[in-house]
C-alpha cells in the first residue's frame, strides 16, 4: 500500500464531507429547533465573554505568579494524547517505574483557577451543565477561548494544572498512596492517537519508553477491570484509546476514593444502577439469537462478563447489535451527592468525574471540592442539574444524528471529517 493510499483511508486523508448550501441551511435550522427544544444556549452572555477575554489576555505572567504556591513539575516528562479531531487538550500523562511501585501522574488543566464560584463563567457552566457534541457542531460549556489558551496543555508552554499522583502496587496496581495538588507543568509533546501508537511501536521514537511503560500498566488495568466484572462495550479499541481511558478511569477513581474514604466529604458522585435480572436475561437472549454469536457457557452467571466474552468473539458486523441490546436495558447513570449503589457498568463501588472540567460541570464542581475541601450548599441541586443536562444533551445528539441519516449523511463521517459547504454553481 502506498503512502497516498494509506492516507486516503484516514479521516484527514479523505477530507471533509461535502454538502450543498441548501442542505447546510437545513442542518442549521434543525440544530436551532433542537437547541430550543432541549434548552441548549449557544451564544454566551456578554459578561461571560468579557471574563474569558480578560483572563486569556496574557497567560505567562499569571502562570509565573503561581509558581511559589504550586508544585513545579515542568521538568517532568509529560505528554498529551487525543483524537485527531479533539477540541480540548486538557489532560496529560507522566509515569515512572520505581523499585516497588509505578507512579502515574494525570495532569488536568486547572479550570477552577479561572472559573470560580461568583464568576459569570461559573454560573454559565452550571446553567449549561456540559458541552454538547453534535456531528460537525459543538456547543461549549465554557467559552472556547479557555480551551484554546489557558486551559490547553499545549506542548512547550507552562500551564497551570491539577495533578493526581498515584502510587500503584506493582503486582495489584492498587493505590499505595494518592496525592492531589495544584501544579505547573510543561507538556513535551501533543500526540494524536495514531502518533502515540506509532511511537509505541518504534523503539527509537521520542517518548517510546514512557508510552511503552504506560501501555503496560494501563493494559494490565484494563484486563484487571474486565476480570473484576467491569463491562467493556468497545473491546477492540487501539492501544492509545486504552491508555487514555484506563488512566482517566484510575484518576477519577483515585479522586473519589480520596474524597470518600480519606476526607469523608460529599461530592458529585457518578451512580449507575444495575438492570433487573429479568432485564439482563432479556438482553442476553437477544444477543444469543444473533447470527454467528454465541455466549460462552461459563460466563452466563455474570451478565457483564458474558457480554465482554461475547463481544471479543463475535463477528464485526454484530458488535453494534450486541452493544444496543445491552444499552436498551441499562438504567441511566445519575450524578448524586452520595456514592451509595456504586457504578454497575464499571463495577466500581465509588466513582465520580474529575478529568474533564472544561466540558462537564460535575468535574468542575469536584475540582472545587478537592481544592477547597468544602462542599457547595446546593450540591444536591447541582447533581440533579448535571444529570438533567446530560440527558438533554444525549437526546439532542441522538435526534440530530437521526436527522443526518434521514438526509443521507453518515454521522460518524461528519464527526470524524467535518463538513464543507460547496459553492453554488
Amino acid at each position: 500500500m502506498t503512502d497516498q493510499q494509506a492516507e486516503a483511508g484516514t479521516a484527514e486523508g479523505q477530507g471533509p464531507v461535502e454538502i450543498s448550501p441548501d442542505l447546510a441551511d437545513r442542518l442549521a435550522a434543525k440544530r436551532e429547533d433542537l437547541f430550543e427544544k432541549f434548552e441548549i444556549p449557544e451564544g454566551f452572555p456578554a459578561a461571560v465573554r468579557e471574563e474569558a477575554d480578560e483572563i486569556t489576555d496574557d497567560v505567562q505572567p499569571e502562570v509565573e505568579s503561581e509558581l511559589e504556591t504550586r508544585t513545579d513539575l515542568r521538568d517532568m516528562t509529560t505528554w498529551t494524547t487525543d483524537p485527531i479531531d479533539a477540541q480540548d487538550f486538557d489532560d496529560a500523562l507522566s509515569i515512572e517505574e520505581r523499585d516497588d511501585e509505578f507512579v502515574l501522574w494525570v495532569h488536568i488543566a486547572d479550570v477552577t483557577h479561572y472559573v470560580r464560584p461568583g464568576t459569570a463563567m461559573w454560573e454559565e457552566a452550571l446553567r449549561r451543565g456540559n458541552t454538547v457534541y453534535l456531528p460537525g457542531h459543538t456547543v461549549h460549556m465554557l467559552p472556547p477561548i479557555l480551551a484554546e489558551t489557558v486551559c490547553s496543555l499545549v506542548a512547550e508552554e507552562d500551564r497551570l494544572a491539577h495533578t493526581v499522583e498515584m502510587h500503584l502496587d506493582k503486582e495489584t496496581l492498587s493505590f499505595e498512596d494518592i496525592e492531589i495538588y495544584k501544579s505547573v507543568i510543561q507538556s513535551d509533546a501533543r500526540l494524536t492517537y495514531t502518533e502515540a501508537v506509532d511511537r509505541l511501536e518504534d523503539p527509537d521514537a521520542e517518548l517510546h519508553d514512557e508510552i511503552e511503560l504506560v501501555w503496560e500498566v494501563t493494559d494490565q488495568l484494563h484486563e484487571q477491570r474486565k476480570a473484576d466484572g467491569s463491562l467493556v462495550l468497545n473491546p477492540r479499541r487501539d492501544k492509545a484509546h486504552t491508555i487514555i481511558e484506563e488512566a482517566m478511569l484510575k484518576a477519577n477513581k483515585a479522586v473519589t476514593h480520596e474524597l470518600m474514604w480519606n476526607r469523608g466529604v460529599e461530592a458529585v458522585y457518578r451512580v449507575h444502577p444495575q438492570p433487573s435480572p429479568d432485564e439482563w436475561d432479556e438482553a442476553l437472549r437477544e444477543i444469543q439469537e444473533l447470527e454467528g454469536v454465541s455466549i460462552p457457557g461459563d460466563s452466563w452467571d455474570d451478565p457483564r462478563k458474558a457480554v465482554n466474552a461475547t463481544l471479543e468473539q463475535a463477528p464485526e458486523r454484530q458488535l453494534g447489535k450486541i452493544q444496543w441490546a445491552v444499552m436498551k436495558v441499562m438504567p441511566r447513570a445519575k450524578y448524586m451527592n452520595d456514592p451509595f449503589g456504586g457504578h454497575h457498568a464499571l463495577n466500581f463501588e465509588i466513582y465520580g468525574h474529575f478529568t474533564s472540567p472544561i466540558r462537564r460541570m460535575s468535574d468542575l464542581v469536584n475540582h472545587w471540592i478537592v481544592y477547597q475541601n468544602d462542599v457547595p450548599e446546593n450540591l444536591i441541586e447541582l447533581c440533579d442539574r448535571a444529570s438533567e443536562r446530560q440527558k438533554a444533551a444525549e437526546q439532542c445528539e441522538r435526534e440530530y444524528e437521526n436527522f443526518l441519516e434521514e438526509v443521507g449523511l453518515n454521522p460518524d463521517a461528519v464527526t470524524n471529517r467535518g463538513l464543507e459547504i460547496l459553492a453554488d454553481d
